[in-house]
This record gives C-alpha cells, sequence and structure tokens, in this order.
C-alpha cells in the first residue's frame, strides 16, 4: 500500500514540513531505506545522517523544524510513537478478504459482523459471536459462546475455549490457548488422590490486548481471570486461573503467573519471572528479567525496578550481592 506523505502526516497528526506530494510505500531503517520509504529520528545527533539517507521522508521532533532540505519532514512530539502509527497505515499483514472458506465449519448458531474472515479448517461452535473486520485464521478452533469483538485479528491454530470473551481490536498470535481449566486439585488425605476442584469460571480479555504465540491463559475456578484493556502479553507466558491484570500491563516471554495473584495496572514484568499464587504486584512495579515473587507476597512501589528471587528493590539486592561477594572473597 502507498500513501502521500501529505495523507500519512495528516492521518499521525504532524506537522508536515516541505511538499507531501512524495509517495511513500513503507517505512525502514536509515541504513535500508530508499527513496519510497520513511525513516525517523530521536535526536539531532541522527538527523545529519537521515537528511543525507535517500529516504523518501523523515519523522522527527522539534530538534528538526530548522533543517536546511527539500526532503519533507514530519514534525512529532514523540518520533517513535508516530513511526509505529505509521507502520499501521503502510503495513496491514492482518487483513484478509472477507468470506468463510470452504473447508471451514461454523455452527448455524454462530453470529458473523459484516467483513468477517474465516480461514481454512477454522471451527467456530454454537452461539458464537464474531464482531466486524475480525479474522479467525486456519485451524483455529473457537468454543461454543465465545464472544470476539470487532477488528481482532486471532492467527492461526488458536484455542478459544468456551465462554471466553475478547474485547476490540486484539490480536492473539498462532498457538495460543485461552480459556482452558486451570491448575487446581484437592487431595484425599485417605488414599493420597488428587481430584480436580471445578474449573468452571470464565475468561474475560479487554479491549486493544496483544497475546503472543504460544502463551496460555485458564478460565478462572469458580469466577473470572480478566486481562484488563490494552495489555501486551509476549510469546510463552502461563497465566493461572482466578489471575486479574489491569490496563496496560507489560508481560516478557517466559513468565508464569500463578492463580489468584493480582497483577495492577501499568506494571512492567520482564522476561522469566515467576509469581506465586495470591499475590499481588502493585500499580506501576517494574519487575526484572528473572525475578520471582513468592506466593501471597505484595510488591509496593510505583515505578520501582525490583530484581533477583526472592525479588527485591533493585539497590538492595544489588548491595547485597556485594556483601556476598565480599564475604566470598575473604573466604578464599
Amino acid at each position: 500500500m502507498s500513501m502521500l506523505v501529505e495523507e500519512i502526516a495528516n492521518a499521525i497528526q504532524a506537522r508536515l514540513l516541505g511538499k507531501g506530494t512524495t509517495e511513500i510505500s513503507g517505512l525502514a531503517s536509515l541504513e535500508s531505506a530508499g527513496p519510497s520509504h520513511m525513516v525517523f529520528v530521536e535526536d539531532a545527533a541522527r538527523l545529519e545522517q537521515a537528511l543525507g539517507a535517500p529516504a523518501g521522508a523523515i519523522i522527527a521532533a522539534e530538534f528538526a523544524a530548522d533543517a536546511k532540505t527539500s526532503k519533507p519532514i514530519l514534525i512529532v512530539a514523540d518520533p517513535r510513537l508516530a513511526f509505529a502509527r505509521a507502520a499501521r497505515l503502510l503495513h496491514h499483514p492482518r487483513r484478509q478478504h472477507p468470506g468463510v472458506h470452504s473447508t471451514a465449519v461454523v455452527h448455524h448458531s454462530a453470529k458473523l459482523g459484516k467483513g468477517v474472515s474465516i480461514g481454512p479448517n477454522a471451527v467456530l461452535g454454537e452461539d458464537c459471536v464474531i464482531g466486524e473486520h475480525t479474522r479467525i485464521g486456519p485451524g483455529s478452533c473457537i468454543g461454543n459462546g465465545v464472544v470476539i469483538g470487532e477488528e481482532c485479528f486471532i492467527d492461526n491454530n488458536v484455542s478459544i475455549y468456551a465462554g471466553t470473551r475478547v474485547g476490540k481490536r486484539g490480536a492473539i498470535h498462532a498457538g495460543a490457548v485461552l480459556g482452558s481449566e486451570g491448575f487446581g486439585y484437592v487431595r484425599d488425605a485417605t488414599t493420597g488422590k488428587y481430584e480436580q476442584f471445578p474449573q468452571i469460571g470464565t475468561l474475560e480479555i479487554g479491549d486493544y490486548v496483544e497475546i503472543g504465540a504460544n502463551a496460555t491463559i485458564d478460565r478462572g475456578a469458580l469466577d473470572s481471570t480478566v486481562i484488563g484493556s490494552g495489555t501486551k502479553i509476549d510469546n510463552l507466558v502461563h497465566i493461572g486461573h482466578n489471575v486479574k491484570v489491569g490496563e496496560n500491563v507489560v508481560i516478557a516471554a517466559l513468565t508464569g503467573i500463578s492463580g489468584s495473584s493480582v497483577i495492577e495496572s501499568n506494571v512492567v514484568i520482564g522476561g522469566q519471572v515467576g509469581i506465586g499464587d495470591h499475590a499481588r504486584i502493585s500499580e506501576g512495579v517494574i519487575l526484572g528479567s528473572g525475578s520471582g515473587v513468592l506466593t501471597k507476597k505484595i510488591v509496593r512501589g510505583k515505578g520501582v525496578v525490583f530484581w533477583g528471587r526472592p525479588a527485591k528493590p533493585l539497590r538492595q539486592y544489588l548491595k547485597e550481592l556485594a556483601t556476598l561477594a565480599g564475604l566470598a572473597k575473604k573466604n578464599n
């Protein structure tokens, strides 16, 4: 897809310097850009390189307003964010032609909105509701009573269990499993055998949520597992039953969150973090990669970085490491 620079500037609410008639067909780095590409720079140090590159247009901040060039410049407050928004205009890998593939199995009671795309070998159960312009990829299985909002992207081989609700404009990547039974058992003291505790709750996912490839999120045991709007979940993340995740949370790959924990809004969780059951991570906390949070632990401190196993404020943890290193050195 190609757009004029002027059209892109209007769409991302940028102030355009120079002519807006240059046609842009894609985005690129400074090193690989050609005449039909748009690039971005975040500081004045890179501006000269951008001006010398063959790129057709530049996204930059106010520091570029006085640049002497005939190249179109789009002035914005946050060049990286504007570049991401331009990417959504120019690159649409998630768009599909509407219609139901001949090999798909769609129950007669399912309700499909305008412009829905159902791929090969997809299966939609009873009473599904699929919002307008949503795409269901090949091999995906959508259980009975699932509700998916408008303009969602459901990739290939995704499994969404019965009763799950997904908000609008979400993205669920290949192999994700949503709404499966949680890991909850009761042990018979007489026989020593484990019996499953009821896993009959639901999973509720808000708007604008992105869930990575092969991520798994369990349904609630008796109530709901909840993922708040705007949250971004990386590949290979597991979220247990009854977990409550707030809005605009970021969770990196290989993280595991045990049942009934609460992750408040605006938390950032690095890769390979482990969180025990019934823990609470308060708003704005940052958990560094590889951290561990113990069962029923409450982690507080907006904007504070925690690290280690068990997780502690970074400054405290590094101080303890230094002390241990000093003791080890004395004993050698």
